[in-house]
């Protein structure tokens, strides 16, 4: 197939570093390794871009200005016609066979073109991104951006949400909510070895991630302290960079941790498998949350490695970790239960064994990125044949 896979998302770097940059670097991969010709659409691609990724057509949509927050959000409604008249142009000399888009906040171009030339436009949708940017970074033009949502949802031969919060999300916009299909993130298993039980001398629990005020950094800190304060032989890896990051450096220098946590600050992603190794234990101790569509790459990543994860009990992750089968969960927010768990898996090897070689097992089985990539053509393959009918 001739595939056009558009992100119009200015905040991704697509061959850069953060999970959404892996996650569409995952997807192309995904799709050359099926040999299909992917021609890449973006504002911002980044600066590496992988040997195994060379094949791919880029194509350079005009940056947005760091202007004024809502002439900027102006200039990315503006960049539909573009997307549309690229696509025109190019579909003109061979046409595409599917129109795939990771959902941006103010896109609706790639869609609406797909549907106006009758082939399959796969709607990627990973986050609520109105109550997003509304919460976290400010929205001027919220009508419009209500618009564009109901645009580009309702073009979409099928959605794909990646948890079922994101599909309930998605819902509220669409006439027909049976062509929205939840499919979890997943993750690259041969990027990583299975973690072996050895001991450094110290006991080492890790996180990874961006940094940001929903990942529960503070109620982490604190089970640490209280561990770390019973076991001193503890350690505590924080690998990212983020918002939260000086805040945490804050806390830590308060709490007298300086020298049992260690924050790495940002790191490329093939240093990643490398550092879980490092780990004895990862985490991801998300807070309590009214609305969680998360679909963690951290936890995908961490079960990959064999680690034992303890994770809160909350939204998608209650689904993919069985308590006590491939992972323990906690009540989000509860650092005891946090610290409890540390004891229990501290005291076992035995038991972080058991349950770091559950998570990859279960990961194998049911969400590498090669899953995802099946699921993603069978659902064009389907659009396709739904298009062939009507015609």
């Amino acid at each position: 197939m001739r595939i056009a896979y558009i992100c119009a998302d200015s905040g991704i770097p697509i061959f850069g570093e953060k999970g959404c940059s892996i996650h569409v670097q995952e997807i192309l991969r995904g799709l050359l390794k099926r040999n299909h010709q992917v021609h890449l659409f973006s504002p911002r691609l980044g600066e590496n871009k992988p040997d195994d990724l060379q094949t791919i057509k880029l194509h350079k949509l005009l940056p947005i200005p760091k202007v004024a927050q809502g002439l900027r959000e102006k200039i990315a409604l503006s960049m539909n016609s573009e997307i549309d008249a690229v696509l025109e142009v190019l579909d003109f000399k061979k046409p595409f066979d599917l129109v795939y888009e990771r959902y941006s906040l103010w896109s609706y171009g790639a869609m609406e073109y797909a549907r106006k030339k009758s082939i399959p436009g796969i709607l990627e949708v990973n986050a609520p991104l109105i109550l997003e940017q509304q919460k976290y970074r400010g929205l001027v033009n919220l009508q419009e951006a209500e618009t564009v949502s109901i645009k580009v949802f309702n073009a979409a031969t099928t959605i794909i949400a990646v948890s079922d919060e994101v599909k309930n999300y998605v819902s509220q916009y669409v006439k027909n909510p049976n062509k929205i299909k939840v499919i979890p993130n997943g993750v690259n298993a041969d990027r990583f070895n299975p973690k072996k039980i050895t001991s450094n001398g110290y006991f080492t629990l890790g996180f990874v991630g961006s940094l940001k005020p929903w990942h529960g950094l503070p109620i982490l800190l604190d089970a640490f302290e209280k561990f770390h304060h019973h076991y001193p032989q503890s350690r505590l890896l924080i690998i990212g960079k983020g918002p939260e990051s000086d805040r945490l450096q804050t806390e830590i220098n308060q709490k007298n941790l300086n020298s049992a946590v260690k924050l790495t600050g940002s790191v490329p992603p093939d240093a990643i498998p490398f550092l879980l190794e490092q780990m004895d234990v990862a985490v991801a101790p998300y807070p309590p949350l009214d609305k969680f569509y998360f679909s963690p790459l951290k936890v995908y990543e961490y079960m990959a490695a064999g680690l034992p994860v303890v994770a809160s009990h909350i939204g998608q992750i209650k689904d993919v970790i069985k308590h006590g089968n491939n992972g323990l969960l906690c009540l989000p927010g509860d650092s005891n239960a946090l610290s409890e768990a540390f004891i229990r898996l501290m005291r076992s090897p035995q038991l972080r064994h058991q349950l770091g070689t559950s998570a990859r097992q279960t990961i194998l089985g049911h969400y590498t990125w090669d899953h995802v990539v099946k699921k993603i053509l069978r659902l064009a393959k389907e659009a396709e044949q739904t298009y062939l009918k009507v015609a």
